[in-house]
């Protein structure tokens, strides 16, 4: 065989041998990819994503999308091929699996970890909207979660108010578990609560609840140290003087906090806040009104232009990393909190783009 042909054999054979192995050999790695956004103004499946009864509300213009990240399934396998087209791709980003499911997490165990996000991210939003219009909402503390085996379980549960501790009147979360580690491991607290049931009675007919209960917990020894416990996590619960609802079916985690508390700004003022422009963002958002960073931003902000958005209300500090590849025609705006994003949107209405603190490098 001539030395020519041999030459272009072998390659082939080993042209062959490669394309084998990347489409075999598995990776540990997942992606990310844009996902869609959804106008928080608009409507979704027929039905309003921010709807308030109670209370005036007013028309709104333009757009304040919230933005998604499309990631693949806890049990996708990316071959190599998959993995370099990923690396080599502008839109879509290649994580290590554990990113997205730590700890073997099921897809499962994210989803419902997402659905508590998403659902937390909305109070916050409501809450940090009402406060940025100077409009008071009331707050209470509760039993927010019940651990499984302790000598709270059957006692308390989600939801019952807890109006005071050995006679002591609790105002924030953090009072439960002072009073509650002032005893020692073996010793008895007093609650005096709502129960659950009365209490969201109480608020649906608008009135002050009736019955309370005193319940009685013998401490035990937390494991890694010698404080007293009685395996409960004390929240806070909100109540509203008008019902806001938000309803999007399909979307979690908390990264949508920013653009709800601002869609509810918008309906609850007369003047038009986007003045008819799109604007997108994303954010997670306290009840003070702060705004977080969050994750796969560089998705969200082609997400967002694919949908039309010329502006982004990025978090402070997701800056530098929206920085590295933005999609031509979108214009970065940095955002701490409700009330920078607020005037930066109605800088963009009125036109006064000079005025925008954008995301800049170094």
């Amino acid at each position: 065989m001539p030395r020519r042909t041999a030459t272009m054999l072998a390659s082939t054979l080993m042209l062959i041998a490669l394309l084998i192995a990347g489409l075999l050999i598995q990776t540990p790695y997942s992606e990310m990819s844009p996902g869609p956004t959804e106008n928080t103004l608009g409507e979704k499946r027929g039905e309003p994503v921010i709807k308030i009864t109670g209370r005036e509300s007013y028309e709104t213009t333009g757009n304040l999308n919230m933005t998604t990240v499309r990631v693949t399934s806890a049990d996708y396998t990316m071959t190599l091929f998959k993995a370099l087209y990923g690396w080599l791709a502008d839109d879509n980003l290649v994580v290590p699996h554990d990113t997205l499911y730590p700890d073997g997490k099921t897809e499962e165990e994210s989803t419902q970890e997402n659905a508590e996000e998403f659902t937390q991210s909305q109070e916050s939003a409501k809450v940090a909207a009402l406060r940025e219009l100077d409009i008071p909402v009331q707050s209470q503390v509760v039993v927010a979660t019940v651990v499984k085996d302790s000598p709270s379980q059957g006692k308390l549960h989600a939801g019952d108010v807890i109006k005071n501790v050995d006679g002591t009147a609790v105002q924030e979360p953090s009072d439960v578990a002072k009073l509650v580690t002032k005893h020692q491991p073996g010793e008895d607290v007093s609650f005096t609560i709502v129960p659950a049931k009365e209490a969201a009675a109480a608020e649906k007919e608008d009135r002050e609840p009736t019955e309370t209960k005193q319940v009685t917990i013998t401490t035990q020894k937390a494991e890694d140290d010698d404080r007293a416990l009685v395996g409960i996590r004390a929240g806070l619960d909100y109540t509203y003087p008008f019902t806001i609802d938000i309803t999007l079916p399909d979307v979690g985690g908390p990264s949508a906090g920013l653009m709800f508390a601002l869609g509810i700004v918008d309906k609850l003022t007369p003047d038009d806040l986007t003045g008819g422009k799109f604007v997108a963002g994303t954010g997670t958002i306290d009840e003070d009104g702060k705004v977080g960073p969050i994750g796969g931003i560089g998705m969200k902000t082609v997400g967002a232009r694919d949908s039309g958005a010329e502006y982004f209300l990025t978090p402070e500090d997701n800056c530098t990393n929206a920085l590295k590849n933005v999609p031509d025609g979108l214009t970065l705006v940095k955002v701490k909190t409700i009330d920078d994003a607020r005037k930066s949107v109605e800088d963009i209405a009125k036109g006064k783009i000079s005025e925008l603190p954008q995301c800049t490098k170094g």
